[in-house]
């Protein structure tokens, strides 16, 4: 019966028989093998021994050619002999024209309780185990020292695709916030874009995600194993391969085992970049601080002179007009520079967080409150929604009021006189807060959206650049995000996330 229409329970057991057994005596002379075994593998499309490989009564040292085979032998039949051990094993490679393969020898001893009198040589075929092994030693130290996404999905990319027989295979991790999969990262699959991907293997990454174990489907497209995401901090995503087909069960179970161990360590991979990214961004963040608060300070006193000087001169030249209009000038120049000191100081030397349990709306409660005269002074509306029940999240008052007012006067400033601001709250999908807050005003151009957040940048006349940079450091310091999205004909929306409490 060829391989391909043995039943598979059938080929299952084929693959786990070992290739060879031999019983010899306690001399090593060959008593008894395998030709019944040799006959089964054959009829069923196995790799079997023919008789001439093994004739009774030959020694078991003339089936091996180099001397730390030998001894390897005589040390197993020593040590069982004395009943040392119960079972001896090692490994072995065996090389021809077109590959190399690696076997395992296993030798147990004939004990009838009273004596040793023979051994049993057995011989099991491991080259995919031992490729699988060495395949996930690799991924592991290659990992290790991949402290970058890039470099992280790259040699994942090269690992598992030398592990598994496959065509492509994709990343996707899920939103913390929305839950929501976002592909990031993928090989192969030419023939589907990354939506489409996201939609068809959305329910397969779910099932995988709910279980915790691999799931496989055949598809359209082949045959698609796909292994979850998780850490001990909680699930990051899924990783889908596309593999080439695989005949034997047997073969398809170590696939699966290979494809979760390497996802187990992408996902961890996948965490120590975000850390390191973190952290990196968080020294670059103190560094800044650090020279901006010298500067702030250094800046301070020599433009409180500028102020009282042009103060008193703009007393004293009232009747020249253009010289009055002049000093006016500097009086406004050194507010704005006061006020961007005064941000600098902020932002290099802030105050600790005072984290307590706490609704985020009450804040939003106060902000409106206290902002209600530049509503009314650009004729601004506010809709607004929130959650049913309160959220409790870890926050500072104070400072997520600062957060909550910078926003709102952006989208105050950005909104066109008379419209309505949409300030929607609700609870996320793992128990946290988060909110947007929309304008209808002039969406931010896609070349100017990735740097909203970064110390200095600014497109609003008179603007310091700080503020965004600010309220990103706050957020930060919560454990949550801050984000911004602008569309053409819908505006800005810019989104505020805390975790929960209890995940704080």
């Amino acid at each position: 019966m060829p391989p391909d229409e043995q039943p598979p329970f059938v080929r299952r057991l084929l693959d786990a028989l070992p290739l060879t057994i031999w019983s010899v005596d306690l001399d090593g002379r060959i008593t008894a093998a395998n030709n019944a075994w040799s006959k089964f593998a054959t009829d069923n499309g196995a790799p079997g021994i023919s008789s001439e490989s093994a004739v009774l009564g030959r020694s078991i040292f003339d089936s091996v050619s180099d001397d730390p085979s030998r001894e390897q032998i005589e040390r197993a039949m020593a040590l069982l002999r004395e009943r040392r051990v119960p079972v001896v094993r090692w490994e072995f490679p065996c090389s021809s024209p077109t590959e190399e393969r690696v076997f395992l020898m296993q030798v147990t001893a004939i004990d009838d309780g009273q004596e040793v009198s023979g051994f049993v040589f057995s011989t099991v075929d491991i080259t995919p185990s031992h490729r699988s092994r060495e395949a996930l030693i690799n991924t592991g130290i290659a990992l290790a020292e991949a402290i970058s996404l890039d470099r992280v999905y790259e040699e994942v990319a090269h690992q598992l695709l030398r592990a598994v027989p496959s065509t492509g295979f994709v990343i996707a991790l899920a939103d913390d916030n929305t839950a929501e999969f976002c592909i990031t990262h993928r090989q192969g699959y030419d023939a589907h874009s990354s939506q489409q991907l996201e939609v068809r293997l959305l329910r397969t990454w779910l099932d995988a995600l709910a279980t915790g174990n691999v799931a496989r489907q055949s598809t359209n497209v082949g045959l698609e194993i796909t292994a979850p995401l998780i850490t001990g901090e909680g699930v990051l995503g899924a990783i889908t391969l596309y593999a080439e087909p695989i005949e034997s069960e047997q073969a398809l179970e170590e696939a699966e085992r290979v494809l979760a161990v390497i996802a187990a360590q992408t996902a961890v991979a996948i965490e120590r970049a975000w850390l390191v990214r973190r952290v990196e961004s968080k020294r670059r963040l103190e560094a800044i601080g650090e020279v901006a608060a010298g500067v702030a300070h250094e800046l301070r006193n020599p433009l409180f002179g500028i102020s009282s000087a042009a103060q008193l001169l703009q007393f004293r030249i009232k009747e020249d007009p253009v010289v009055a209009k002049n000093v006016g000038r500097i009086l406004r120049e050194v507010e704005r520079l006061n006020r961007m000191v005064t941000s600098l100081l902020e932002f290099g030397r802030p105050n600790a967080a005072h984290l307590v349990p706490a609704d985020p709306e009450s804040v939003w409660d106060d902000i409106l409150d206290g902002e209600r005269a530049r509503l009314e002074a650009r004729q601004l509306t506010i809709r607004r929604g929130r959650p049913e029940h309160p959220v409790r999240s870890l926050i500072d008052l104070e400072q997520l009021g600062q957060v909550c007012r910078n926003i709102l006067v952006n989208a105050c400033d950005a909104a066109p006189e008379g419209s309505e601001l949409v300030l929607m709250s609700q609870v996320s999908p793992v128990g946290g807060w988060r909110c947007r807050l929309s304008n209808g005003g002039q969406a931010i151009p896609p070349d100017v959206l990735p740097h909203v957040f970064e110390f200095f940048y600014s497109t609003k006349a008179g603007g310091t650049g700080i503020g965004l940079a600010l309220c990103q450091r706050i957020m930060d310091e919560h454990g949550g995000t801050i984000s911004i999205d602008s569309i053409p004909e819908f505006g800005t929306t810019l989104t505020l996330t805390l975790p929960p409490t209890a995940a704080t």
